[in-house]
């Protein structure tokens, strides 16, 4: 048997062999883009890819050594593209994002809508973010109506919840930002404080029936089975809207749960306050727009991708990010309508559509996914 220490001088001679060849064939992968820029050649070539992938691979016998060559060769490969991705930058040829970048956004003109009536959690989210800085604002019934307000100009921009701290993600609203051709300009944290309302006089054990959104009953699920199994629990298309209806059907029997803002705007008694299960509970709102603007001092991007169905392409896709030093924080995925099982990526990336790191993963991006698009930087 040889010594352990012999084999691993042996191994250290061939690591400083492969790599002065892996030099030399990142040298070449140089010339590559040079030529490819010379030409107007895409970087990425899936089908030579593919037919080099084979090739290498028939070289070794056994399936193991099979399935290695084309993992060891998928990353050098991989890594190639990223070098060449950033030269293809230096000159000049990169992914046009189509947004433009402005130092300040003006609101004093702006026209804001907000799914639900008065009182709902998205008015809160705008009166946080735009304040008095604002022409005038309106409310509208569905999520679907506030981006046709925007599509049809009726309003400058629309305030949509897209994920909840607790409940997740708001699956609707991501499926609406890739229907329609809108971007994210701005994002307003709210911490969701529930309680139960009802009207004058009422009191929790005069409460058998209890209205709110499905959303807003999950995040009091257990506050709800606890203390109240025997309330039959009425989903409404919003907290607000629930309010509303105690207010307008003044039964002492139902309930409402919603903001204390609700009881205010509509004379109702706060029956019991903060009866979400989850304390620091939270939702993020997006602040949309028909117009791609970002700010310079903007420090996230959303991201909406497709990518091809076959294995690795995924990590693929990924891997421009990793090679660019890009932290992604957030990823989530929605079936593509239409396409059995085939999936589009929502992407949320640190950084701005103005630096390099960021420019060059874009390129490398719109090259290897079906289709890219960028939906705003905030």
């Amino acid at each position: 048997m040889r010594d352990l220490q012999d084999i691993r001088v042996e191994i250290d001679q061939v690591d400083k062999d492969i790599l002065k060849l892996f030099t030399k064939r990142m040298e070449l992968a140089c010339q590559v883009a040079e030529y490819k820029i010379a030409t107007g050649k895409k970087v990425y070539d899936k089908d030579r890819e593919n037919q080099k992938l084979e090739k290498l691979s028939s070289y070794v016998e056994d399936d193991f050594s099979q399935q290695a060559v084309k993992e060891l060769y998928t990353q050098i490969m991989s890594i190639s593209r990223k070098k060449q991705f950033a030269i293809l930058r230096e000159h000049g040829v990169c992914y046009d994002n189509g947004f433009t970048l402005v130092d300040q956004f003006d609101f004093s003109n702006a026209v804001v809508c907000f799914q639900g009536v008065e009182g709902a959690y998205s008015q809160l989210a705008m009166m946080a973010y735009f304040g008095e800085n604002m022409k005038s604002s309106f409310h509208v019934e569905l999520w679907r109506d506030a981006m046709e307000a925007i599509k049809n100009g009726k309003a400058d921009y629309a305030v949509l919840p897209i994920e909840n701290s607790l409940a997740g993600s708001i699956e609707e609203n991501f499926d609406l930002l890739s229907e329609y051709n809108v971007a994210i300009v701005g994002e307003q944290i709210l911490k969701v404080e529930h309680a139960l309302l009802g009207v004058k006089g009422a009191t929790i054990e005069d409460v058998k029936t209890v209205y709110s959104h499905p959303k807003a009953i999950a995040q009091c699920d257990l506050y709800i089975r606890s203390k109240h199994m025997d309330w039959d629990v009425i989903n409404l298309h919003n907290t607000a809207v629930s309010a509303q209806k105690i207010k307008e059907d003044n039964n002492k029997t139902q309930a409402a749960i919603g903001s204390t803002y609700n009881a205010k705007l509509y004379d109702l008694d706060i029956l019991e306050e903060s009866i979400q299960d989850e304390k620091n509970n939270e939702t993020r709102f997006i602040i949309v727009s028909k117009e791609k603007k970002y700010k310079r001092d903007a420090d996230k991007i959303s991201l909406m991708l497709e990518i091809s169905h076959e294995p690795g392409s995924l990590y693929r896709i990924l891997s421009n990010l990793m090679f660019n030093g890009i932290n992604m924080n957030r990823i989530e995925s929605r079936p593509i309508k239409g396409v059995n099982w085939q999936y589009r990526f929502f992407i949320d990336i640190d950084g701005n559509l103005d630096d390099e790191a960021v420019s060059n993963a874009l390129t490398g991006l719109s090259e290897e996914c079906v289709n890219l698009r960028v939906l705003g930087n905030y």
